[in-house]
């Protein structure tokens, strides 16, 4: 079984996530089952790292991400043994390909 590993980002992804729900929904208890459903949908991953599709067989950027979805947000990760690295956890809506690609 991996371990997962979460990036500084990929937490405060977390935190905006829910802060943007209870700031425009006013509803806390929406906010708490989104972020519980994004984490089992990570949590998954220690014992099934390979779950998620490969980035670059989506885009046309040559990456080692994987991207597994829950809900509206994709959960960007690498398999890096013994761990499941959690880089990013973003909206489908935003330009995700800009966010992790800065460069691009």
């Amino acid at each position: 079984m991996h371990k997962l590993r979460l990036n500084p980002l990929a937490k405060q992804d977390l935190i905006d996530i829910k802060e943007y729900i209870l700031t425009e929904f006013d509803n806390p208890s929406a906010a708490a089952n989104v972020i519980k459903s994004i984490i089992k949908s990570y949590e998954k991953l220690k014992e099934f790292p390979m779950f998620g599709a490969l980035l670059s067989s989506k885009i046309d950027i040559k990456s080692d991400y994987k991207y597994l979805i829950s809900g509206e947000y994709i959960i960007f990760y690498k398999v890096e043994n013994p761990y499941v690295s959690i880089y990013r956890i973003l909206s489908y809506r935003r330009d995700y390909i800009k966010i992790l690609f800065k460069e691009v």
